[in-house]
Parts: C-alpha cells; structure tokens; sequence
C-alpha cells in the first residue's frame, strides 16, 4: 500500500504543478476507488496532506517566474481558512454517500462547464 500511496502522491503532484489540480480532483476519487477509503476518509486525509511544505515546494517554481499574485493568494487563503471549517463541519454531518453525490456533482458542473462554456 505504501508504493500505491507515493504512486498517488506523484501522479496527483505531477498534475498539480501541471495545471493547479491533484487534491480533491485525483486523490479524493483514488482513495475511494483504489484503496477503499470511505468518501470522509478521502476527504480528511487529502485535507491533512495539503500542509505548507507540499504548496510551498510547487509554489516556488511559479513564483521564481512571477506567476503568482500574492494579494489574491492571501485574501483567498483567509476565506479557504474559513470555509474549510464550515465545509468540513457540514461534511461529517451528512452520509458518506450524500458526500459523494456532492462531490461527484461538484466535479460534473465544473467539467461541463470547462468544456462547453466561455470564461463568462
């Protein structure tokens, strides 16, 4: 299990400093699917894995090409820190299986959107 988790860890890393996405889009979905996680498992372990050392380490190489906009970053960080303790508080007070719906919806909206829609 321990190769399966570092295999994950650099697929969802790989996309991730790819194009911006790896936690909840890949490693959410291959806990559940590939391991056996329960869908709040996922979630809380995905949450846990995402401290600063593993942002900071892809962080850097876009902000060496000044491709980071700081004020953005730190007014969004203050209303991620926020939401995440409302999110989760709701999450472990729903059924895993509402919890997947929510998520797999989450995922069809923006997949659709990003396919067939304008930035608008």
């Amino acid at each position: 299990m321990t190769i399966g988790f570092l295999l994950l860890g650099l697929v969802a890393g790989a996309l991730s400093g790819l194009v911006g996405v790896g936690g909840g889009i890949i490693i959410v979905p291959a806990l559940v699917y590939f391991f056996g996680f329960s869908q709040h498992n996922a979630q809380g372990t995905t949450l846990a894995l995402m401290v600063p050392p593993i942002g900071l380490l892809a962080a850097w190489t876009y902000y060496k090409n000044n491709m980071i906009n700081f004020n953005a970053a730190g007014i969004i960080c203050i209303g991620f820190l926020i939401g995440s303790v409302i999110g989760s508080r709701t999450a472990i007070s729903i059924s895993d299986q509402s919890l997947q719906r929510c998520f797999a919806s989450l995922l069809l909206i923006v997949s659709i959107k990003m396919l067939f829609f304008d930035k608008t």
